[in-house]
C-alpha cells in the first residue's frame, strides 16, 4: 500500500516529542527528590548529563523527520539506521547518562533486579539481544510498524531495550552489576557483533524483496526495493561489526600490563555493598525461614556480605572488588 504522503512531506511528531520530554522532564525531577531525600545525596556529573543529553539527541534523530517517516514506509535501509541508532547510540548514552541514584532505585525491585543479574551473563545477553533484533525484523512485523503508530512504538522501546541489554555487561553502571573482564568483553562483543546480525545474510543474498512494505523504495530514495534491501543488509552487518569490535579493541588495550596497573580495581560504591545486602536479606528470607535464632528476613550474622562461592564468576564477571567489611558509606556516593 502507497502512502499517501510524499516521502519527504513534513511530520511534527509531536507525540514522540511530548513522549520524550516527559521522560526527561521525569529523570531530572526523579534526581532532585532523590537527592533531597537520600542521606547519601549521588550527584549528577557533567559526564553523565552530556551523556543523557547525548542519548536524547540520537532518539530525536531516530524517531522524527525525516528518518523515522522514511524507516516507516519508504525504505528497509532507513529503518536498518534508525534501529543502530537506538541500540549503538541511545541505548549506551543513557545507560551511561541516567543519574545513578535513578538507577538505584529503579533497579532496587527485586523482580527487576533478578531478571538484570540473569542479563548480564554474556549467553543470555546475547540470546535476548538477538531475539528482540531478528524478531522486530519478521516481515509481519515491519508490516505491522508501517501501517500502526502504536507497533512502531513498542518496536522503537524493544530496540532501546535491546540496546541497554546489550551494553550491560560491557559498561555496567547498575548496583551490584560488575562489568567483564577485558577480554571477556571482547569474546562478548564479538559474539554480539556475529550471532544477531546472521539476518543481514539473508538480506543481501536473497534474490527477491522480502517485505512489502518499502515497495515503493524507489520513489524516496532512488533505488529500487531489491538493491534497498541488499544495502541495509550490508549496513547492518558492517556497522554492527566495526562499532562492536572498536569497543572490544580499546576495552582490550587497557588490559593492564603489570602487577602495579592490575591493582589499581574500579572503585567499590556503598551502592554496590548496599544491594549485596538486600540480595543477602531476600535470599534468607525465602531460603532459611527455620534457622534458629534467626528472624525471617533478616540478613544473617556473618563477618561479610554472603556472595557467590566463586569470585571469579563462571560468566567472566570481575568480581575483584576490596573485602566489604572495611567497607563505610561515603559522605557522596558517586558513580563509575
Amino acid at each position: 500500500m502507497h502512502p499517501a504522503a510524499p516521502p519527504y512531506a513534513w511530520d511534527p511528531h509531536l507525540a514522540t516529542w511530548a513522549i520524550l520530554t516527559s521522560l526527561t522532564v521525569l529523570v531530572v525531577v526523579g534526581h532532585r527528590r532523590l537527592l533531597v531525600r537520600s542521606g547519601r545525596p549521588i550527584r549528577w556529573t557533567r559526564r553523565q548529563i552530556g551523556a543523557f543529553a547525548g542519548a536524547c539527541g540520537a532518539s530525536v534523530v531516530a524517531l522524527t523527520w525525516p528518518l523515522a517517516d522514511l524507516a516507516a514506509h519508504w525504505s528497509l535501509t532507513a529503518l536498518v539506521v534508525q534501529r543502530l541508532i537506538l541500540v549503538l547510540a541511545a541505548a549506551p548514552m543513557l545507560l551511561c547518562g541516567l543519574p545513578y541514584d535513578v538507577i538505584q532505585w529503579l533497579t532496587r525491585p527485586a523482580p527487576v533486579d533478578h531478571l538484570l543479574t540473569r542479563l548480564q551473563r554474556p549467553p543470555a545477553a546475547i540470546a535476548t539481544v538477538t531475539v528482540l533484533l531478528v524478531g522486530s525484523m519478521t516481515t509481519w512485523l515491519v508490516q505491522a510498524q508501517s501501517s500502526s503508530a502504536l507497533a512502531r512504538g513498542l518496536l522503537d522501546v524493544a530496540m532501546v531495550a535491546a540496546g541497554l541489554v546489550l551494553w550491560l555487561p560491557v559498561l555496567g553502571g547498575v548496583p551490584g552489576i560488575p562489568r567483564l573482564k577485558p577480554v571477556v568483553r571482547l569474546a562478548y562483543l564479538v559474539g554480539q557483533a556475529v550471532i544477531p546480525a546472521f539476518l543481514s545474510f539473508a538480506l543481501i543474498l536473497s534474490v527477491h524483496p522480502l517485505y512489502g512494505a518499502f515497495a515503493h523504495s524507489e520513489a524516496a530514495i532512488g533505488l529500487r526495493p531489491l538493491n534497498d534491501q541488499q544495502i541495509a543488509g550490508f549496513v547492518s552487518k558492517l556497522t554492527m561489526l566495526l562499532v562492536l569490535l572498536s569497543v572490544g579493541a580499546v576495552a582490550l588495550a587497557r588490559v593492564p600490563l603489570s602487577d602495579d596497573e592490575s591493582g589499581q580495581e574500579e572503585p567499590l560504591l556503598w551502592a554496590d555493598v548496599e544491594r549485596q545486602f538486600e540480595r543477602a536479606d531476600r535470599r534468607h528470607a525465602k531460603g532459611s525461614p527455620g534457622r534458629a535464632g534467626q528472624p525471617m528476613g533478616q540478613a544473617p550474622s556473618t563477618t561479610g556480605v554472603p556472595v557467590d562461592p566463586d569470585p571469579e564468576a563462571a560468566d567472566g564477571s570481575d568480581r575483584s572488588e576490596p573485602s566489604w567489611p572495611g567497607v563505610e558509606p561515603p559522605d557522596n556516593d558517586r558513580p563509575r
